[in-house]
Protein backbone atom coordinates (compact mmCIF):
# COMPACT_ATOMS: atom_id res chain seq x y z
CA UNK A 1 0.00 0.00 0.00
CA UNK A 2 1.13 3.61 -0.29
CA UNK A 3 -0.17 7.43 0.18
CA UNK A 4 0.58 10.00 -2.27
CA UNK A 5 3.51 11.07 -3.54
CA UNK A 6 3.84 15.04 -2.40
CA UNK A 7 4.21 13.38 0.57
CA UNK A 8 6.53 11.30 0.46
CA UNK A 9 8.71 13.60 -1.33
CA UNK A 10 8.16 15.76 1.69
CA UNK A 11 9.30 12.95 4.10
CA UNK A 12 12.44 11.69 1.53
CA UNK A 13 13.77 15.40 2.29
CA UNK A 14 13.38 14.84 5.98
CA UNK A 15 14.91 11.34 5.70
CA UNK A 16 17.73 12.63 3.64
CA UNK A 17 18.81 14.91 6.30
CA UNK A 18 19.21 12.24 8.75
CA UNK A 19 20.88 9.90 6.38
CA UNK A 20 23.98 11.00 7.95
CA UNK A 21 23.79 8.80 10.95
CA UNK A 22 26.60 6.54 11.32
CA UNK A 23 26.40 2.95 10.36
CA UNK A 24 25.48 0.61 13.12
CA UNK A 25 27.15 -2.82 13.47
CA UNK A 26 25.95 -4.91 16.31
CA UNK A 27 27.42 -7.74 17.40
CA UNK A 28 25.92 -8.89 20.97
CA UNK A 29 27.25 -11.80 23.14
CA UNK A 30 24.62 -11.23 26.05
CA UNK A 31 21.73 -8.99 26.55
CA UNK A 32 19.02 -7.86 24.00
CA UNK A 33 18.36 -7.77 20.74
CA UNK A 34 16.33 -4.83 20.61
CA UNK A 35 13.38 -4.39 17.40
CA UNK A 36 10.94 -1.55 16.72
CA UNK A 37 7.72 -1.83 15.57
CA UNK A 38 7.03 0.56 13.77
CA UNK A 39 2.97 0.27 12.74
CA UNK A 40 0.18 2.26 11.68
CA UNK A 41 -1.27 2.89 15.16
CA UNK A 42 -3.47 5.57 13.29
CA UNK A 43 -4.29 7.16 10.24
CA UNK A 44 -5.61 5.50 7.06
CA UNK A 45 -3.76 1.67 8.71
CA UNK A 46 -5.44 2.08 11.99
CA UNK A 47 -7.57 -0.50 11.23
CA UNK A 48 -4.58 -3.06 11.09
CA UNK A 49 -1.78 -1.25 13.23
CA UNK A 50 -3.42 -2.73 16.78
CA UNK A 51 -3.37 -5.72 15.62
CA UNK A 52 0.09 -6.07 13.90
CA UNK A 53 1.96 -4.09 16.78
CA UNK A 54 0.23 -7.15 19.09
CA UNK A 55 1.19 -9.77 16.62
CA UNK A 56 5.09 -8.72 16.90
CA UNK A 57 4.58 -8.86 20.84
CA UNK A 58 2.74 -11.97 20.75
CA UNK A 59 5.36 -13.58 18.72
CA UNK A 60 8.56 -11.90 20.82
CA UNK A 61 7.09 -13.37 23.76
CA UNK A 62 6.85 -16.89 22.24
CA UNK A 63 10.54 -16.47 21.29
CA UNK A 64 11.47 -15.54 24.72
CA UNK A 65 9.39 -17.69 26.35
CA UNK A 66 11.66 -20.65 24.27
CA UNK A 67 14.86 -19.25 25.46
CA UNK A 68 15.50 -16.45 23.10
CA UNK A 69 17.21 -16.65 19.73
CA UNK A 70 21.09 -16.57 18.97
CA UNK A 71 21.96 -16.52 23.14
CA UNK A 72 20.19 -13.48 23.20
CA UNK A 73 16.18 -12.64 24.09
CA UNK A 74 14.28 -10.01 22.19
CA UNK A 75 13.20 -6.56 23.54
CA UNK A 76 10.43 -4.68 21.42
CA UNK A 77 10.17 -0.93 20.96
CA UNK A 78 6.71 0.40 19.61
CA UNK A 79 6.02 3.43 17.23
CA UNK A 80 3.06 4.64 15.66
CA UNK A 81 3.89 5.29 11.69
CA UNK A 82 0.24 7.63 12.06
CA UNK A 83 0.27 6.44 8.22
CA UNK A 84 2.28 9.56 7.64
CA UNK A 85 5.44 9.36 6.06
CA UNK A 86 7.19 12.30 7.87
CA UNK A 87 5.69 11.12 11.38
CA UNK A 88 7.12 7.38 10.17
CA UNK A 89 10.71 9.22 9.54
CA UNK A 90 10.44 10.72 12.89
CA UNK A 91 9.83 7.32 14.53
CA UNK A 92 12.30 5.53 12.96
CA UNK A 93 14.88 7.82 13.62
CA UNK A 94 13.75 7.91 17.57
CA UNK A 95 13.79 4.12 17.13
CA UNK A 96 17.30 3.96 16.02
CA UNK A 97 19.45 6.60 17.41
CA UNK A 98 17.57 6.68 20.89
CA UNK A 99 16.50 3.01 21.32
CA UNK A 100 19.69 1.07 19.33
CA UNK A 101 17.21 -1.18 17.51
CA UNK A 102 18.98 -3.51 14.84
CA UNK A 103 15.71 -4.47 13.30
CA UNK A 104 12.36 -2.19 12.28
CA UNK A 105 9.05 -4.39 11.62
CA UNK A 106 5.90 -3.24 10.53
CA UNK A 107 5.74 -0.66 8.17
CA UNK A 108 2.50 -0.72 6.30
CA UNK A 109 2.31 1.87 3.32
CA UNK A 110 4.92 2.23 0.64
CA UNK A 111 5.50 5.97 1.43
CA UNK A 112 5.57 4.66 5.11
CA UNK A 113 8.36 2.54 3.81
CA UNK A 114 10.37 4.08 0.80
CA UNK A 115 10.77 7.08 3.55
CA UNK A 116 12.12 5.01 6.10
CA UNK A 117 14.20 2.94 3.92
CA UNK A 118 17.27 5.35 3.73
CA UNK A 119 17.38 5.61 7.70
CA UNK A 120 17.49 1.50 7.72
CA UNK A 121 19.93 1.31 5.28
CA UNK A 122 22.50 3.96 6.12
CA UNK A 123 22.25 2.19 9.61
CA UNK A 124 22.74 -0.99 8.58
CA UNK A 125 19.77 -2.70 10.12
CA UNK A 126 17.32 -4.73 9.13
CA UNK A 127 14.07 -3.49 7.83
CA UNK A 128 10.97 -5.96 7.24
CA UNK A 129 7.59 -4.79 5.78
CA UNK A 130 4.19 -5.23 4.38
CA UNK A 131 3.96 -2.74 1.56
CA UNK A 132 3.22 -3.24 -2.34
CA UNK A 133 5.05 -0.60 -4.57
CA UNK A 134 7.94 -2.00 -6.67
CA UNK A 135 9.92 0.56 -6.07
CA UNK A 136 10.89 -0.90 -2.71
CA UNK A 137 12.55 -3.57 -4.36
CA UNK A 138 14.84 -1.71 -6.65
CA UNK A 139 15.67 1.09 -3.80
CA UNK A 140 17.15 -2.22 -1.32
CA UNK A 141 20.60 -1.78 -2.28
CA UNK A 142 21.91 -3.31 0.70
CA UNK A 143 19.20 -6.50 0.37
CA UNK A 144 18.48 -5.52 4.15
CA UNK A 145 14.75 -5.25 2.96
CA UNK A 146 12.46 -7.82 3.32
CA UNK A 147 8.59 -7.78 2.24
CA UNK A 148 6.23 -9.84 3.46
CA UNK A 149 3.18 -8.72 1.59
CA UNK A 150 2.92 -9.22 -2.54
CA UNK A 151 3.88 -6.26 -4.76
CA UNK A 152 1.33 -4.05 -6.18
CA UNK A 153 2.67 -5.51 -9.93
CA UNK A 154 1.22 -8.91 -8.34
CA UNK A 155 -1.85 -7.75 -7.42
CA UNK A 156 -2.18 -6.39 -11.25
CA UNK A 157 -1.74 -9.76 -12.21
CA UNK A 158 -4.10 -11.40 -9.95
CA UNK A 159 -6.76 -8.78 -10.97
CA UNK A 160 -5.83 -10.20 -14.71
CA UNK A 161 -6.11 -13.64 -13.78
CA UNK A 162 -9.91 -12.69 -12.26
CA UNK A 163 -11.11 -10.56 -14.83
CA UNK A 164 -10.22 -13.19 -17.12
CA UNK A 165 -11.97 -15.84 -14.80
CA UNK A 166 -14.95 -13.94 -14.90
CA UNK A 167 -15.10 -13.53 -18.93
CA UNK A 168 -15.14 -9.89 -18.94
CA UNK A 169 -13.61 -8.52 -22.36
CA UNK A 170 -13.26 -4.33 -22.28
CA UNK A 171 -11.52 -3.55 -19.06
CA UNK A 172 -10.82 0.19 -18.40
CA UNK A 173 -8.59 1.18 -15.08
CA UNK A 174 -8.78 4.08 -12.83
CA UNK A 175 -5.71 4.67 -10.43
CA UNK A 176 -4.62 6.59 -7.64
CA UNK A 177 -1.70 8.69 -8.41
CA UNK A 178 0.79 7.31 -6.33
CA UNK A 179 3.65 4.16 -6.84
CA UNK A 180 0.89 1.58 -5.36
CA UNK A 181 -2.28 2.67 -7.31
CA UNK A 182 -0.77 2.88 -10.27
CA UNK A 183 1.18 0.08 -9.58
CA UNK A 184 -2.09 -1.95 -9.55
CA UNK A 185 -3.17 -1.17 -12.69
CA UNK A 186 -0.16 -1.03 -14.55
CA UNK A 187 0.20 -4.56 -13.66
CA UNK A 188 -2.84 -5.66 -15.10
CA UNK A 189 -2.44 -3.14 -18.19
CA UNK A 190 0.84 -5.26 -18.45
CA UNK A 191 -1.17 -9.00 -17.88
CA UNK A 192 -3.93 -8.48 -19.93
CA UNK A 193 -2.30 -6.96 -23.20
CA UNK A 194 0.35 -9.65 -22.86
CA UNK A 195 -2.67 -12.02 -23.01
CA UNK A 196 -4.03 -10.48 -26.28
CA UNK A 197 -6.06 -8.18 -24.59
CA UNK A 198 -7.11 -4.39 -24.45
CA UNK A 199 -7.85 -2.11 -21.70
CA UNK A 200 -10.46 0.49 -22.89
CA UNK A 201 -9.99 2.81 -21.39
CA UNK A 202 -7.31 3.92 -18.31
CA UNK A 203 -7.44 6.91 -15.40
CA UNK A 204 -4.98 8.37 -13.15
CA UNK A 205 -6.88 10.48 -10.68
CA UNK A 206 -5.32 13.03 -7.69
CA UNK A 207 -5.91 12.47 -4.06
CA UNK A 208 -8.41 14.70 -1.83
CA UNK A 209 -10.38 15.36 -4.18
CA UNK A 210 -14.45 16.11 -3.53
CA UNK A 211 -15.51 14.28 -6.95
CA UNK A 212 -14.20 12.18 -9.32
CA UNK A 213 -17.15 12.60 -11.82
CA UNK A 214 -15.09 13.99 -14.94
CA UNK A 215 -12.77 10.73 -14.30
CA UNK A 216 -15.11 8.41 -14.17
CA UNK A 217 -17.57 9.33 -17.22
CA UNK A 218 -14.19 9.25 -19.32
CA UNK A 219 -14.04 5.51 -18.38
CA UNK A 220 -17.55 5.38 -18.66
CA UNK A 221 -17.63 6.98 -22.43
CA UNK A 222 -16.01 3.56 -23.27
CA UNK A 223 -18.16 1.27 -22.26
CA UNK A 224 -16.46 -1.26 -20.00
CA UNK A 225 -17.95 -3.87 -18.62
CA UNK A 226 -14.98 -4.21 -15.68
CA UNK A 227 -12.97 -1.41 -13.95
CA UNK A 228 -10.12 -2.53 -12.17
CA UNK A 229 -9.07 0.02 -9.73
CA UNK A 230 -6.03 0.98 -7.89
CA UNK A 231 -7.43 2.94 -5.12
CA UNK A 232 -8.05 3.69 -1.02
CA UNK A 233 -11.14 3.82 0.68
CA UNK A 234 -11.91 7.54 0.73
CA UNK A 235 -11.58 7.52 -3.32
CA UNK A 236 -13.48 4.57 -3.87
CA UNK A 237 -16.06 5.47 -1.87
CA UNK A 238 -16.78 8.95 -3.40
CA UNK A 239 -16.41 7.18 -6.88
CA UNK A 240 -18.70 3.82 -6.47
CA UNK A 241 -21.60 6.83 -5.04
CA UNK A 242 -20.77 9.08 -8.48
CA UNK A 243 -21.01 5.87 -10.62
CA UNK A 244 -24.19 4.36 -8.58
CA UNK A 245 -25.62 7.76 -9.29
CA UNK A 246 -25.07 8.05 -13.13
CA UNK A 247 -26.89 5.04 -13.53
CA UNK A 248 -24.69 3.10 -15.81
CA UNK A 249 -23.76 -0.34 -15.92
CA UNK A 250 -20.28 -2.02 -14.81
CA UNK A 251 -18.44 -4.16 -12.63
CA UNK A 252 -15.51 -3.91 -10.41
CA UNK A 253 -12.25 -5.15 -9.40
CA UNK A 254 -11.08 -3.57 -6.35
CA UNK A 255 -8.39 -3.99 -3.65
CA UNK A 256 -9.25 -5.56 -0.46
CA UNK A 257 -8.26 -2.76 1.18
CA UNK A 258 -10.45 -0.49 -0.54
CA UNK A 259 -13.35 -3.13 -0.57
CA UNK A 260 -13.62 -3.46 2.80
CA UNK A 261 -16.46 -3.86 5.43
CA UNK A 262 -16.28 -0.55 5.89
CA UNK A 263 -17.19 0.50 2.45
CA UNK A 264 -20.26 -1.66 1.97
CA UNK A 265 -21.36 0.29 5.95
CA UNK A 266 -20.52 3.56 4.26
CA UNK A 267 -22.09 3.21 0.86
CA UNK A 268 -24.86 0.24 1.89
CA UNK A 269 -25.64 -3.39 -0.11
CA UNK A 270 -27.35 -1.76 -2.64
CA UNK A 271 -24.20 0.16 -4.00
CA UNK A 272 -21.75 -2.37 -3.15
CA UNK A 273 -23.61 -5.79 -4.43
CA UNK A 274 -20.97 -7.58 -6.75
CA UNK A 275 -17.80 -5.61 -6.41
CA UNK A 276 -15.24 -7.98 -6.50
CA UNK A 277 -12.64 -7.25 -3.42
CA UNK A 278 -9.28 -8.86 -4.23
CA UNK A 279 -6.77 -9.28 -1.64
CA UNK A 280 -4.25 -11.49 0.04
CA UNK A 281 -4.67 -14.28 1.85
CA UNK A 282 -2.72 -16.11 4.69
CA UNK A 283 -2.07 -20.31 4.67
CA UNK A 284 -4.82 -21.04 6.24
CA UNK A 285 -4.12 -24.72 6.10
CA UNK A 286 -0.69 -24.16 7.66
CA UNK A 287 0.21 -25.16 10.84
CA UNK A 288 1.75 -22.14 11.79
CA UNK A 289 -1.19 -20.48 10.78
CA UNK A 290 -3.53 -22.20 13.13
CA UNK A 291 -0.57 -21.92 16.00
CA UNK A 292 -0.84 -17.97 15.36
CA UNK A 293 -4.39 -17.74 14.78
CA UNK A 294 -4.90 -19.20 18.02
CA UNK A 295 -2.39 -17.09 20.00
CA UNK A 296 -4.19 -14.29 18.25
CA UNK A 297 -7.59 -15.46 19.05
CA UNK A 298 -6.93 -15.65 22.83
CA UNK A 299 -5.24 -12.07 22.76
CA UNK A 300 -7.33 -10.20 20.73
CA UNK A 301 -11.18 -12.00 20.83
CA UNK A 302 -10.53 -12.15 17.28
CA UNK A 303 -9.77 -14.52 14.66
CA UNK A 304 -6.47 -14.13 12.78
CA UNK A 305 -8.68 -13.94 9.41
CA UNK A 306 -9.78 -10.15 10.85
CA UNK A 307 -6.21 -9.13 10.09
CA UNK A 308 -4.45 -10.47 7.19
CA UNK A 309 -1.35 -7.96 8.18
CA UNK A 310 -1.18 -9.46 12.08
CA UNK A 311 -0.38 -13.03 10.36
CA UNK A 312 2.93 -10.93 8.00
CA UNK A 313 4.15 -9.35 11.02
CA UNK A 314 4.00 -12.07 13.48
CA UNK A 315 6.31 -14.11 10.87
CA UNK A 316 8.83 -11.27 10.76
CA UNK A 317 9.72 -11.59 14.26
CA UNK A 318 9.85 -15.83 13.75
CA UNK A 319 11.75 -15.49 10.66
CA UNK A 320 13.93 -13.46 11.96
CA UNK A 321 14.57 -14.92 15.45
CA UNK A 322 15.02 -17.68 13.44
CA UNK A 323 18.05 -16.39 11.48
CA UNK A 324 19.12 -15.38 14.47
CA UNK A 325 19.25 -18.74 16.41
CA UNK A 326 20.94 -19.80 12.56
CA UNK A 327 23.48 -17.13 12.85
CA UNK A 328 24.75 -17.81 16.37
CA UNK A 329 26.01 -15.73 19.08
CA UNK A 330 27.91 -12.66 18.63
CA UNK A 331 26.75 -12.51 15.08
CA UNK A 332 25.99 -9.07 13.74
CA UNK A 333 22.82 -7.65 12.24
CA UNK A 334 24.70 -8.43 8.57
CA UNK A 335 25.18 -12.43 9.87
CA UNK A 336 21.79 -12.58 11.07
CA UNK A 337 20.14 -11.29 8.04
CA UNK A 338 22.36 -13.42 5.67
CA UNK A 339 20.57 -16.21 7.60
CA UNK A 340 16.99 -15.08 6.62
CA UNK A 341 16.49 -17.41 3.36
CA UNK A 342 17.82 -19.95 4.80
CA UNK A 343 15.64 -20.22 7.75
CA UNK A 344 12.39 -19.70 5.58
CA UNK A 345 13.20 -20.79 2.10
CA UNK A 346 13.16 -24.74 0.73
CA UNK A 347 15.17 -27.03 0.93
CA UNK A 348 15.26 -28.14 4.57
CA UNK A 349 12.78 -29.33 7.21
CA UNK A 350 9.34 -27.34 7.22
CA UNK A 351 8.72 -26.40 10.62
CA UNK A 352 5.91 -24.22 12.19
CA UNK A 353 7.07 -22.38 15.30
CA UNK A 354 9.82 -21.04 16.38
CA UNK A 355 10.73 -23.84 19.14
CA UNK A 356 10.85 -26.81 16.71
CA UNK A 357 13.20 -24.61 13.85
CA UNK A 358 15.02 -24.10 17.10
CA UNK A 359 15.62 -27.60 17.94
CA UNK A 360 16.30 -28.76 14.77
CA UNK A 361 19.17 -26.26 14.01
CA UNK A 362 20.51 -26.76 17.48
CA UNK A 363 21.03 -30.45 15.63
CA UNK A 364 22.88 -28.38 12.45
CA UNK A 365 19.84 -29.52 10.31
CA UNK A 366 18.46 -26.81 7.47
CA UNK A 367 14.78 -25.82 8.47
CA UNK A 368 11.83 -24.08 6.22
CA UNK A 369 9.84 -21.90 8.01
CA UNK A 370 6.69 -22.54 6.59
CA UNK A 371 4.75 -19.56 7.46
CA UNK A 372 1.55 -17.92 8.91
CA UNK A 373 1.35 -15.49 6.22
CA UNK A 374 2.21 -17.65 3.21
CA UNK A 375 5.10 -20.12 2.68
CA UNK A 376 7.78 -16.99 2.99
CA UNK A 377 10.08 -18.35 -0.46
CA UNK A 378 11.75 -15.21 -0.34
CA UNK A 379 12.93 -14.09 -3.95
CA UNK A 380 16.26 -12.77 -4.93
CA UNK A 381 14.70 -9.16 -4.16
CA UNK A 382 13.15 -10.09 -0.70
CA UNK A 383 9.42 -10.39 -1.71
CA UNK A 384 7.39 -13.48 -0.52
CA UNK A 385 4.58 -14.15 -2.98
CA UNK A 386 1.20 -14.51 -0.70
CA UNK A 387 -2.21 -15.91 -2.41
CA UNK A 388 -4.96 -14.12 -3.09
CA UNK A 389 -8.20 -14.35 -2.24
CA UNK A 390 -11.17 -13.14 -4.39
CA UNK A 391 -14.47 -12.00 -2.65
CA UNK A 392 -17.89 -10.91 -4.13
CA UNK A 393 -19.89 -8.39 -1.87
CA UNK A 394 -23.27 -10.45 -1.25
CA UNK A 395 -25.83 -8.70 0.00
CA UNK A 396 -23.69 -6.76 2.34
CA UNK A 397 -21.09 -9.42 2.98
CA UNK A 398 -17.74 -10.14 1.40
CA UNK A 399 -18.22 -14.05 0.64
CA UNK A 400 -14.81 -15.87 -0.80
CA UNK A 401 -15.29 -17.50 -4.00
CA UNK A 402 -11.71 -18.30 -5.41
CA UNK A 403 -8.19 -17.91 -4.20
CA UNK A 404 -5.68 -17.33 -6.78
CA UNK A 405 -2.05 -17.95 -6.91
CA UNK A 406 0.47 -15.48 -8.93
CA UNK A 407 4.05 -16.59 -10.25
CA UNK A 408 6.61 -15.55 -7.98
CA UNK A 409 9.20 -14.34 -10.73
CA UNK A 410 5.59 -12.05 -12.21
CA UNK A 411 6.38 -8.39 -11.55
CA UNK A 412 9.42 -9.01 -9.70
Amino acid sequence: MSIDRRQFLQSTGLAAATCSLPSLVFAQSQGTFRVGALNPITGAGGTYGPGMQKAILLAVDEVNAAGGAGGRKLEVFTEDTQTQPQAAVLAAKKLIEVNKVQAILGTWASGVTLAVMPLTDTAGIIEMNVSGAPAISTEDKKDLVWRFQATNDRFGYAFAEIAKKYKFKRPATMAFNNASGRGNTDGFTRAWTAAGGKVVASVVYEPNRPSYRSELQKVLAEKPDVIVTGSYLPDTTIILREWYQSGEKTNWIIPGWAANPELIKVLGAEITEGIISVDTVSSETAPSYKHFDALFLKATGKPASSNVYAAMTYDMVISLALAMEAAGPNATVEQINAKIRTVSNAPGTIVSTFAEGKALLANRQKINYDGASSKLDFDKEGDANPDFGVYVIEKGQLIRRDVVAVSPLVGA
